[in-house]
This record gives structure tokens, sequence and C-alpha cells, in this order.
């Protein structure tokens, strides 16, 4: 057992101990390779280990880039919540008129019910019901196909109850139109199914920013906080750094290539950015990321002096519907809310119908361009 490093951060024989452990795995033939930061208080420290591929003969690199599968989802949850700082979202109120897709919804009257055997879903879906991923659909813990919403959701090719790969063949349109079409499993807010709401929540992105998801994580998260490696794809240029994913044989437990290099899923963009596990990146990209959520930083942007708000097609153009969610921010002034979480206070400053998002003791602002 290591003893405690002064200050409460990190000591030399834990890192020892931890890289032997991790050391072993690579050893034993588990994975070809692995980065890993361990972080406390303000140290951190990276073990860099292994190859990027079974057979390789160059070593691991710092800068690996990792299908982070998961990991996805609080980027795309934090995305989320800065259309919210912006006061383009509100966490309590309804998809519909952003989603129409998702109006009107039918629930099943169990898990193993025929599609039609349905009954009319008592309220409409939230934000918050999808950052909570309690919108009343994802995730099933029983083998594919047990039930006839599994053999529906398989037909349409949505791959939301399952693993993400291949990427579906289809635009965010098309995929929430898809969605649409089947009944939920439980009525918004009661259950709780893992998945389905961070790929909606890619879609309602889009279309409350008015440009496709993947552009608005550029600007508004990877770019501020210097994520250079993490994306949808890889491009050719970077590929000497990206890793082989490798997953078990059915049959002999033996590992082989789930996802190759330079002709895999990650090869070229997928047409529908998936906000629950598509996303590329580094381990110091993603530090980046984890010290923005410790720290309470704040990804702010000098908004243009009119801002749009509204559904988008796939191309990131306004859809008709934007018109009634227009809202413009004044030129050159500061607006913020801030939440007094001692008194449980919200303090607003409201500029032309513009309201603002919330966030707990700290303050959050847009500045239009000057």
């Amino acid at each position: 057992m290591s003893t405690p490093a002064p200050g409460g951060g990190l000591n030399a024989e834990g890192l020892a101990e931890t890289r032997a452990l991790l050391a072993g795995h690579i050893e034993r033939g588990a994975l070809p390779g692995l980065v890993a930061l361990i972080a406390r208080h303000d140290q951190a420290h990276v073990e860099v280990l292994g190859r990027l591929a079974f057979g390789d003969t160059e070593p691991m690199p710092r800068d690996a880039i990792f299908r982070i599968a998961s990991l996805t989802k609080p980027i795309t949850a934090a995305a989320t919540m800065i259309l919210v700082d912006d006061g383009v979202l509100r966490v309590e109120d309804p998809v519909d008129d952003l989603l129409p897709e998702l109006a009107d919804r039918r629930v099943l009257r169990s898990i193993d019910a025929e599609l039609d055997d349905t009954v009319p879903a008592r309220r409409a879906i939230t934000v918050e019901d999808l950052l909570t991923f309690r919108l009343g659909f994802g995730n099933v813990m029983a083998p594919p196909g047990t039930y006839p919403i599994q053999r529906a959701e398989e037909e349409l090719r949505l791959a939301t109850l399952g693993p993400p790969w291949p990427p579906p063949p289809l635009s965010p349109d098309e995929w929430i139109e898809r969605l649409g079409r089947l009944p939920l499993m439980h009525q918004p807010g009661e259950e709780w199914r893992y998945n389905t709401g961070a790929q909606v929540l890619g879609v309602l992105i889009a279309r409350a920013a008015g440009m496709p998801f993947e552009s608005f994580l550029q600007e508004r998260v990877f770019g501020p906080l210097g994520m250079t490696d993490t994306a949808f794809s890889v491009p050719p240029g970077r590929r000497h750094r990206f890793t082989t994913a490798y997953a078990p044989d059915p049959e002999s437990g033996a590992l082989r290539v789930l996802d190759g290099v330079d002709d895999g899923y990650w090869s070229t963009p997928p047409q529908f950015a998936n906000g629950a596990g598509w996303l590329v990146s580094t381990v110091d990209d993603f530090w980046s990321f984890v010290q923005m959520l410790l720290h309470q930083r704040h990804l702010r942007r000098r908004a243009s002096p009119e801002c749009r708000v509204g559904r988008a097609h796939d191309n990131g153009s306004p859809h008709p519907r934007a018109a009634r969610r227009r809202r413009t921010v004044p030129r050159g002034r500061w607006m913020g809310i801030r939440h007094d979480g001692a008194g449980g206070r919200r303090h607003e400053e409201r500029a032309r119908g513009l309201r603002l998002g919330r966030r707990h003791g700290n303050d959050v602002a847009v500045r239009p361009r000057p």
C-alpha cells in the first residue's frame, strides 16, 4: 500500500504500483497499448505504454487518438447546457417545437407489447428528459430481438439499442424521423434507459443552433478548449496516431480487429454525428474538457449581433419554424445570470426577450460582437 502524498496529491510509490498494474494487461495480451491519465487535486500524471496495434514496432505516442465511445455523452450534455446558458434552450421545456417528430408520443403498454398496443403519452418529452435519459426510449437489458420494439428498431437501422457500428446510413433528419415512427417504451420521465437521449440531443442541438452538430461542437467546445484531435472521424494526416480497435471473437474469445485505421468506420465523416458514442479524442484533449468541468470554467463566445434560433435542416440552414423562435441580442452589452446557491434565488437580466441560462454559484454570460 502506498503512503499518502504531502498535500493530498500523487506519490511516486502509488504511481509505480499503477504503472505495474496497467503494464500487466499489455503483457498478458489483453490490449496492445494504452494511455492513462491519473489526476488528484492540482497534480496530473500520464502513463504511455505499449503500441497502437498488435504487431506494431513503434511505441504508443502520448497523443494517440482513441475511439472514446460513451465519453462522447458528457460532451454532448455540455454542448446542450451551453445553449441553456445562451438562453436558446431551457431544460424544462418540451422539445416538440424543435423536434416535431417526437411530438404526440404513443407509449407501449409493456416492454414486450406489440407496436400497436399503446397508450397516449401523459406529457411531452423535455430537454431534461433527454439529458437524464428519461425520455422513455433507450437500451433494453435483454438479448437482441427479444421484444418487438427491438426488432423494429433494428429494421429501421437506428443503431441506438446496441453497438453504434456500423454507423446508420441516415442523415440527422432521417434518423429522427425514423425514431419518431416507434412508440416509447415508457412514459416520459418515468424510467431511465441509456443511450438514445444523447443521440437525440445531437439533433436538437443542430436545430437549435442552426448549424450541424459537429460544427457547433467545434465552434463552442473543441475550439475554445484546444481539443484539436477530437472529432467524429480521423483525417489521413492523423491516422498514424490512430489506434486499432479489437473485440473478442464470439466463438474463440480471441481478440480480432473490430475497426482498422485506414479503411475503418472512422476513416470518413459519418452521415449522422452520433452524440452518444462516436467521437475520437486524445488523453490531453479529454483532460482539457474534464478540467473545464472540474474548475467550472465557462465556454464563452462572441455572438453575432442577431442570434437566430430554430430548427435547422441537415445543412445547417434555418428551418421556417425558426422565425417563431427568433431572439436578438443587443450590440455590445454583457448579459448574465447568477444563481445564489445559498439562498436559492435566481437573478436574471433580460434583453429584448433573451432568456439566459442558469448555473449554480457561477456567472454565465454571452457578449455580442461590438
